[in-house]
Parts: C-alpha cells; structure tokens; sequence
C-alpha cells in the first residue's frame, strides 16, 4: 500500500489496523553517467512497495533527502545543512507518527545514510514518541548474499556497478543508458591509504571521485529481477518480524519512566 495513492480514510484505516509504515531512504546524487540521479530512492522504494505487497504495510512516498554531501561537486546532488537535515527527517517521522503508525521501518537504499540513520535512531531516546523506530541494517541474510554473489559476473561493487544497474535495468529501463557504461571500471584510488584507522568525510571522494565502483557492463534486467527478488524477501520478513515485536515498544517505555522518574 502506498501512502500517496491512498484516499484520506483508507490511510487512517491502515494506521490503525497495521501500525507499520515503511519509509525507503534514498538521495539524489551522481551515479556515473548511465544511471539517473534518483537511482538509489528509485530502486529502494520499487522494493519496498513490493515487499509491502507481500507481506502488508503502508510505504511513505519516494523520500531523497538523505547524506550525500560527497556529491556536492556534481550537478543533481541534493544536500541539505546538517543539522536541517536531520529536523527534517525526524519532522516526517513525527508526521508519520502523528498519522497514527506505531511502528516506523527505515529501509536504507542509499550506503551514505547508515551512520546517520543508525544516529538517528538512537536519538530517538531523547525525547519519548508515540512511535519506534526499526533500522534494516541487514539488506540480505547469509544465505541470500550466496545468492547474489552467484548471480553476478563482477567482485567489486558499491555505487552504479553491475548489481546497481542491473536493479534499475528492471525497475526502470527507459531511465539506463548502457552505451554510457565506462569502458573501464572504477577502482578504489586509495588516495588516503596513507591514514590507517581513521575516518574522513572525503573519503569516498578520494576513491572514486567520478561516482562509480564497479563494473556495470555485465548488467542485465534479468539479473535485477532476481536480485530485487532477494532484497523484497528480506525486506518483507523484516516487516513481518516488526509487527510481531513487543520488547522494542516495551523497552523504550520502561526506559522513559525512569528517564522522567529521575527528573524527580
């Protein structure tokens, strides 16, 4: 079920009767020059609505705001300051909530939003909400990562690869343009190597500084048919597993009663 082809009353329905809504995270950003800008939410959020399909939840509509500030240096990139940033992503969650969800999953499409989604998800221990929040962290189980690895032809993967583009091939074909696969692929330059043990924000810039890790000319809608098959089965126990739980909800109960019995 998505939120936006949803009348008023059927959304006030599902709340109640389902509580889980499903928000896919993704950002605008440069994925070489054969795939679109929107390519990470795109992919994420065709998932989504059909892993809500199999296993029923109500899907918030296509959501691009995310941490992308590494692409700044490309035209398309949508970034937002920090701290905007993040008032505004806890803003729809608010309204998600407000709309009667109890339960929030976020389903990251985008690698550069896992420390801030993780980060946000432990902020919500700042002030009590009518809602939890549930970051799928694992994409794929072992079993299924056996799985995708056989299906490809390519090992190195992160951003507008074989896998990437193979996903869109099948979620959207008109949007790739195979003949503007790089010739070569793009490998890691390594150009802070020399700072073992640490953490810049630059530091995919100085890896791939053309937005491409990878190899996308193997691609193929026949493979990102099955691959999407394996992130949608993922996906669709993860929510599954949501609706079930009570320790989370329960948890985040007790620890804000003694938060406020504290304050006395």
């Amino acid at each position: 079920m998505q939120w936006e082809l949803m009348t008023s009353k059927k959304l006030g329905t599902a709340a109640k009767k389902i509580k889980v809504c499903v928000i896919a995270m993704g950002v605008l950003e440069k994925h070489s020059e054969h795939l679109p800008l929107g390519t990470d939410y795109l992919n994420a959020h065709r998932v989504a609505t059909l892993a809500a399909e199999k296993e029923p939840a109500v899907v918030f509509p296509p959501f691009y705001f995310g941490q992308i500030y590494e692409a700044r240096c490309f035209p398309g990139a949508l970034t937002i300051k920090p701290t905007l940033l993040i008032e505004l992503i806890q803003g729809v969650f608010d309204e998600i909530g407000r709309n009667g969800f109890k339960k929030i999953i976020i389903q990251n499409g985008h690698g550069g939003n896992n420390n801030l989604l993780n980060f946000l998800a432990q902020a919500s221990l700042w002030e009590e909400k009518p809602y939890s929040l549930y970051v799928q962290t694992e994409w794929l189980n072992a079993e299924r990562q056996k799985k995708w690895k056989l299906l490809l032809e390519t090992k190195l993967h992160g951003h507008a690869c074989e896998c990437e583009t193979s996903s869109l091939m099948a979620d959207y074909p008109d949007l790739v343009n195979k003949k503007n696969i790089p010739k070569q692929p793009g490998e890691p330059l390594y150009r802070v190597k020399h700072l073992p043990g640490s953490f810049s924000g630059i530091w995919w810039y100085a890896s791939y500084p053309e937005h491409y890790c990878g190899d996308a000319r193997p691609a193929s809608a026949e493979k990102g048919l099955k691959l999407r098959q394996l992130l949608i089965d993922q996906l669709a126990e993860f929510i599954a597993a949501v609706k079930k739980d009570t320790v989370v909800p329960t948890l985040e109960k007790e620890f804000f009663k003694r938060v406020k019995e504290l304050k006395k």
